[in-house]
């Protein structure tokens, strides 16, 4: 078997423990005679499977009593829809513009009423996190929006937009469990688990309950009702069983591991790895401002488009892979989630100190 160092921003690394439980468990989970995937979500066992799973992440967040944890299908981005569809009393909202996946939940969120770009950070490609100490915050918003992490940039938030006891609302997906996060400031916390929690199709949504309201318009599909999925314990329908699974496999990893505590301290690790050695390359450099970077994912370029061709592809032949930018950036991307060991980062920061070597 050969592992490559996958530095893909999601579908992403899962840790090696994670998955090597879950291929034992493949044909006969717990002795049931069956795997997870073949078993009714209705059944004792799949429910002691998501039980688990919610109270070791209740644990890992410690989240208070007054918030429903719903492990839902869709991803994030079907959370652009459910957010203004659930959450819009006065049909107006305020949103924080600061990468692709928020223009386009804001996009979204104007179908259902007014949306107000309160900070935006589009004039310079998304390459800082704006000021949000004294937003002009809407007297009448229902919530404001934020993106935490900016997968496509490389951007992070290290101060919470001041939103004047606006509700909060946080698309944590590429950010969530790589460090300690207080819930209670947040009215609803999503999070896509493709990114550094388990595999595609499952979405977490942690909503505080004096949100979730049942006098919404009656037209809205009964999916994409919060109040519906939290009434049956994100059991109205099948659920992402198996998804469900391994993102409890991974909340056990990171207990493990010494919590959000210990893993946050080694990412900072892990980033600053990867960022000392880009400020002091000569060839490569960082696109964001040093004080708006993310600890998830790293953005940088080379002295040349051709440069870059040329360093993705002798990456990949060397066991370094998935570290192309995104379209409308370029250059590179390394994205290094909790699951990407310290032995990985290095590895790449060896190999980018040799190829500057032979081609500076």
């Amino acid at each position: 078997m050969k592992r490559i160092y996958n530095f893909s921003a999601g579908p992403a690394i899962l840790p090696e423990e994670v998955l090597q439980e879950a291929a034992n468990e493949m044909l006969d989970y717990e002795n049931s005679g069956m795997s997870v995937m073949e078993m009714s979500h209705r059944s004792k066992i799949y429910q002691a499977i998501i039980d688990e799973a919610e109270k070791d992440l209740r644990e890992l967040l410690h989240i208070p009593t007054n918030y429903k944890v719903l492990f839902l299908q869709g991803g994030a981005t079907l959370q652009f829809s459910m957010v203004p569809m659930n959450l819009m009393k006065n049909g107006k909202a305020d949103y924080i513009i600061t990468g692709q996946w928020a223009k386009k939940a804001a996009e979204e969120a104007a179908k259902f009423g007014q949306v107000n770009i309160v900070a935006s950070s589009q004039d310079k490609m998304f390459s800082y996190i704006p000021d949000v100490s004294d937003l002009a915050i809407s007297e009448d918003s229902d919530y404001v929006y934020m993106c935490d992490n900016n997968t496509i940039y490389g951007t992070k938030y290290k101060e919470l937009p001041n939103t004047k006891g606006k509700v909060l609302v946080n698309d944590a997906s590429s950010s969530f469990l790589s460090e300690p996060m207080d819930v209670t400031k947040y009215g609803i916390i999503f999070a896509g688990a493709q990114k550094n929690v388990g595999p595609a199709g499952t979405v977490i949504v942690i909503i505080r309950e004096d949100l979730i309201r049942n006098d919404i318009d009656l037209k809205t599909p009964i999916m994409l009702r919060y109040d519906i999925h939290a009434e049956n314990g994100s059991m109205y329908n099948t659920p992402p069983t198996y998804g469900i699974y391994l993102c409890g496999k991974v909340f056990k990893w990171l207990k493990n591991k010494g919590g959000l505590e210990a893993m946050q301290k080694t990412n900072i690790e892990k980033a600053n790895l990867l960022y000392d050695y880009l400020d002091s390359s000569k060839m490569f450099f960082g696109n964001v401002e040093k004080k708006s970077r993310s600890l998830m994912n790293v953005t940088f370029k080379s002295t040349s488009p051709e440069l870059d061709e040329k360093f993705i592809k002798e990456a990949k032949a060397h066991g370094f892979d998935n570290l192309k930018g995104y379209r409308t950036v370029g250059g590179m991307r390394a994205s290094i989630y909790n699951a990407m060991p310290i032995k990985g980062v290095q590895a790449l920061v060896d190999f980018m100190r040799e190829f500057e070597r032979q081609n500076g």
